[in-house]
């Protein structure tokens, strides 16, 4: 398998451009969302009724400023973008709910737009009384959504061959891995977040993939398919789809409702692991990512880590016109097993 960085990383967020959201009451009565500086507490804004959310996909290397990628639903291909702040707004019902907001910048710096990243499902026409502004709380959370992430109770296949629970892993506990063999856990994350729009998980049904049991992970985890027959027509054997992709609404499906507990494990490199007996990604450090690792190993990364960052297997990502279908996780489980 390849092991050297193909093509930068590229992630996918759904977002509302700023012009879908206006001041219905407040000091900037009538104008539509800005970015953080301009924006004032008390303020209540609602959704345009028709308003789409879009996908932004963007292009998030080691090093800030993100890019607008050249697929993208929204923006301008090769444009920086920049994560401004987190807002926490109040509904009617006294319910809080959190959105990032993310500016696009031309080459010479200035604003050129401005989209809403909401991480629960907001409601048309519904007032929404800003409470809060966080610049300083906008990238944490904008890494809780990049990281690929399991579920409490999905089994992990260990070095010696037992399935252990992945909330019972532990630091320096050896791990099978497709290419590597054994490998030390260097880093383990816990995260409980609502199950809600975004951060609620993928249920992949057991047998859908031929996964042993039922498999609950974050919806951008990237699952690996060794292809027999190329069903996709993507032109290799290996491949790495998201879950978010394979959703059919019946043998895979969000699975949304009150809390989950995410947990995301970290390698010297960035590895394909085996989770409920199928072979799944774990975490990939980069720009986004490094934010939920703690501040002391944010900071020596390149010396705990320092191949991590040319380890990944993006090559391998299928793209998503490839995709389309309900019966997508049909066609790749025949194809790993015709």
């Amino acid at each position: 398998m390849s092991r050297q960085r193909s093509k930068p990383h590229v992630q996918s967020v759904s977002v509302y451009a700023a012009s879908d959201l206006r001041v219905v009451n407040g000091a900037n009565d009538g104008d539509t969302l800005s970015y953080a500086e301009d924006l004032m507490l008390d303020d209540v804004y609602e959704l345009a009724t028709d308003a789409p959310e879009r996908t932004l996909r963007l292009v998030a290397d080691r090093i800030p400023p993100y890019r607008v990628a050249r697929d993208s639903d929204i923006g301008t291909p090769g444009a920086d973008l920049y994560l401004d702040a987190c807002l926490t707004f109040m509904t009617p019902q006294g319910d809080t709910t959190e959105a990032l907001i993310l500016v696009e910048v031309t080459t010479n710096g200035n604003a050129a737009a401005v989209y809403l990243m909401p991480l629960s499902p907001l409601a048309p026409k519904t007032g929404l009384t800003l409470v809060g502004i966080s610049p300083e709380a906008a990238l944490q959370k904008f890494a809780q959504m990049a990281c690929v992430s399991f579920t409490a109770g999905t089994h992990i296949t260990m070095a010696t061959g037992e399935q252990r629970r992945v909330e019972d892993l532990k630091i320096g506990d050896r791990v099978l891995t497709r290419d590597a063999g054994p490998q030390e856990i260097r880093w383990l994350g816990q995260t409980t977040l609502r199950a809600t729009g975004s951060f609620a998980p993928v249920l992949i049904r057991a047998g859908v993939l031929n996964n042993l049991g039922d498999l609950r992970v974050s919806p951008d985890h990237r699952l690996f398919i060794y292809q027999r027959n190329d069903e996709l027509g993507a032109g290799r054997a290996e491949l790495l789809v998201r879950a978010r992709h394979l959703v059919n609404g019946d043998s895979v499906r969000f699975d949304p409702g009150g809390f989950v507990d995410y947990y995301q494990m970290l390698f010297d490199q960035h590895q394909i692991v085996f989770a409920e007996g199928i072979a799944v990604e774990s975490m990939m450090v980069d720009s986004r990512t490094s934010a939920a690792l703690p501040p002391e190993m944010q900071a020596a990364l390149d010396q705990l880590l320092p191949g991590h960052s040319q380890t990944s297997h993006d090559d391998l990502e299928v793209e998503r016109k490839l995709l389309r279908g309900a019966d997508t996780a049909d066609r790749l489980r025949r194809s790993s097993t015709g």
